[in-house]
């Protein structure tokens, strides 16, 4: 026989917070797409150019990239197939791991980068970080930290 637990229901004050932390997501991701599309870029293929180009040699295990950027393998490799056809990635076979492939920034990604990158950042600055006080943004990231902790080891176990 299963125990009945009481739902625990928000308070006005925590539905609130939850609601606008829903909003501010889903409105900043939809202003971060739009202001990569003149580059013919998703937040997608984005975050796969940032990855590569911080990763050593700009070349990651797909299985890790999957991993970095929280996408199913099956994802990752259709995001892939279709960066490799604009020419900002191509794949390497992985020679201690004959199953393993490596995605590889090209010289047109990391080019990518470099003339994108300056054009994200204001658009991050201009949405989200000049909006808030420098106090403000120090309590967001202590107050999302073990969020966002805590979601990691979730993901891990």
């Amino acid at each position: 026989m299963e125990t009945e637990t009481a739902t625990r229901w928000l308070s006005d004050a925590e539905q609130c917070a939850w609601r606008t932390y829903l909003d501010v997501n889903r409105l900043l991701t939809y202003q971060m797409e739009k202001d990569l599309q003149p580059f013919g870029l998703t937040m997608n293929d984005y975050e796969i150019l940032v990855n590569l180009s911080e990763a050593d040699d700009r070349r990651m295990r797909m299985s890790d990239l999957a991993a970095a950027t929280l996408q199913s393998k099956s994802r990752l490799s259709h995001q892939i197939t279709r960066m490799e056809k604009a020419g900002l990635v191509r794949r390497e076979n992985c020679e201690s791991d004959r199953r393993g492939l490596f995605a590889v920034l090209t010289d047109l990604g990391g080019e990518t980068m470099q003339k994108v990158a300056p054009h994200h950042v204001a658009s991050v600055r201009r949405h989200f970080i000049d909006m808030l006080t420098p106090e403000a943004l120090a309590g967001l990231r202590d107050s999302l930290t073990p969020v966002a902790d805590q979601l990691r080891g979730i993901r891990k176990g």
